[in-house]
């Protein structure tokens, strides 16, 4: 592999399966994404094998790859490439990653570096979706849980005015609770379950909503407490966009208006990613090729 190549495989870690592709420095262009579950064999021997299996066909033909660049969730050392995360993928928890995929494909340390998810997520959209060109915006992903990051003129910001800790929001104080506490999948299942006494995934109350008063109205309430969520939080950043993806944003028509109107008394635009699915991956390209990385 080319340590100056003009292209980069990017990954993007999830909790049951990992998506890889090869994206270039000149356009963002993905080039055929493939994709592996996470390894039977819980083991980092097992998990960097898939890695290595996923780079060979992402690659094959090419020989301008400059490098690996990781989206994984947290809590993770990405300066380092350490996982510290014990709830998921334990097997890799004190793992050093890039040394492991470093020497499995024949590299340099420095030719693997990571990102948090959430962040590759807005480095895709700032780079080539939905707030490319804006001046400062967040990313906001909705899922099991709340992702964030901030970015300023194009790059991710994990410190600055009015940026928390990271970047992160789902642990800050928010109405004698943390935000997580509001914006989450269990919460959604918690409000469908005390208002019908059944129990649904939130895909299925999403699925029900024309027909189902009560799914339609976790999801107003959902929207709106977004919308007060994101007015306190972001009232020292004052981005001009807030990008939303993650699995509760394709029912974005269900509880958008409900944002809105929460929101209305702030100049913030909330828009639908554009990218989908492959906003982390090409966000881990835009973050290599952007130098946005911390390399050792």
């Amino acid at each position: 592999m080319d340590p100056n190549g003009s292209c980069v495989v990017a990954y993007d870690v999830g909790g049951s399966h990992i998506s890889a592709a090869v994206c270039a420095a000149s356009n963002y262009e993905l080039g055929q994404v493939v994709k592996a579950n996470l390894p039977g064999e819980e083991t980092s021997d097992a998990f960097v094998a898939v890695l290595c299996q996923l780079a060979a066909e992402a690659t094959e033909g090419k020989s301008n790859v400059a490098g690996a660049s990781l989206a994984m969730p947290g809590p993770f050392d990405y300066a380092e490439g350490v996982s510290w995360m014990q709830h998921k993928m334990a097997y890799l928890y004190g793992v050093n990653l890039r040394h492991a995929l470093a020497q499995k494909l024949g590299w340099r340390d420095g030719q693997v570096r990571f990102l948090n998810d959430a962040a590759a997520f807005l480095w895709g959209e700032m780079g080539a979706g939905s707030a490319r060109g804006v001046a400062k915006a967040v990313g906001i992903t909705l899922g099991t849980g709340i992702g964030s990051a901030f970015g300023v003129a194009g790059r991710v910001q994990t410190g600055g005015p009015g940026v928390p800790p990271g970047g992160e929001v789902w642990n800050l104080p928010f109405e004698g609770g943390i935000v997580e506490d509001l914006i989450s999948t269990r919460t959604m299942k918690k409000s469908y379950a005390a208002r019908t006494g059944v129990e649904r995934e939130v895909a299925d109350i999403a699925s029900a909503a024309a027909n189902d008063a009560a799914a339609r109205e976790v999801f107003v309430e959902f929207g709106r407490n977004l919308g007060r969520v994101l007015r306190s939080l972001l009232h020292d950043f004052a981005p001009q966009v807030v990008v939303l993806g993650g699995g509760i944003a394709r029912s974005a028509q269900l509880f958008l208006p409900a944002a809105d109107q929460a929101l209305k008394s702030m100049p913030i635009q909330l828009r639908i990613s554009a990218l989908g699915e492959r906003a982390p991956l090409i966000g881990a390209g835009v973050a290599w090729f952007a130098d946005g990385l911390k390399k050792p």
